[in-house]
């Protein structure tokens, strides 16, 4: 198993009681600050009712960054939102990765000082639940320690959301399994997507959550439709 990185630790040792998905994105986004050689960073979710929405911005300029993506419809945010992949742009006056947005970094260039960008999925499964960008004054691509710390940092943060967003009745324990611990609907569930999927239980069961957050639903009430077969899984469903 790959050691932790500096962000990754610090998101690793939160708490999550009377904590709200806004609260819970912000502290992600100032881990990164922190612990990445990086100047600013946001989180932005897709759901099925909402196209998407910043969660969180250390500064102005992250928010600025995220506004400029949202209404030209271009950028690294919204490639990495498309593809599910890391999008990570050196320098925005030379990197290759710009001729894809030309409009969103000749605006970025001219409104900020922003120089280098990266936008990491939240993704789990075929599931994209949003994206976590990170933006630095100076150019210049992460380098290898903080890169696996950045993808660690995303990966965790899209389980904390899950967690966070279809299990409201949390006691602090841990992000994923607590709900199978305490519904035996959810346990059921579980076993059944398990074998829809060809999967273990773990990755079934987040699974579960990256379909309740995608459509703004408890997670209770998704185990609920699996049990009863109103509702089964497919290994490209969203």
């Amino acid at each position: 198993m790959a050691e932790l990185g500096v962000v990754t630790r610090v998101l690793s040792a939160l708490a999550r009681d009377g904590v709200d998905d806004r609260a819970l994105a912000m502290r992600i986004c100032r881990a990164c600050v922190d612990g990445l050689d990086i100047n600013g960073a946001a989180i932005s979710l897709q759901t099925a009712t909402v196209a998407r929405q910043t969660l969180a911005a250390t500064d102005d300029t992250a928010e600025l960054l995220e506004d400029l993506q949202f209404t030209l419809n271009e950028g690294a945010c919204m490639e990495a939102a498309s593809t599910g992949s890391p999008v990570l742009v050196a320098d925005l006056h030379h990197s290759a990765e710009v001729t894809h947005w030309p409009v969103f970094a000749a605006a970025v260039l001219e409104s900020s000082a922003v120089r280098a960008g990266f936008a990491l999925p939240l993704q789990w499964g075929a599931v994209n639940l949003g994206v976590l960008d990170l933006y630095r004054l100076q150019p210049g691509m992460l380098n290898d320690e903080q890169l696996r710390d950045a993808i660690m940092t995303a990966d965790t943060a899209a389980l904390m959301m899950l967690g966070l967003r279809t299990d409201p009745d949390h006691e602090g324990a841990g992000w994923l399994d607590h709900a199978v611990a305490h519904r035996a609907e959810i346990h059921q569930a579980t076993g059944m997507v398990s074998v829809q999927l060809e999967v273990g239980a773990a990755e079934a069961l987040a699974r579960m959550r990256a379909y309740a957050f995608v459509h703004n639903r408890l997670l209770i009430d998704v185990a609920c439709d699996v049990v009863t077969r109103r509702l089964a899984f497919s290994e490209n469903m969203e």
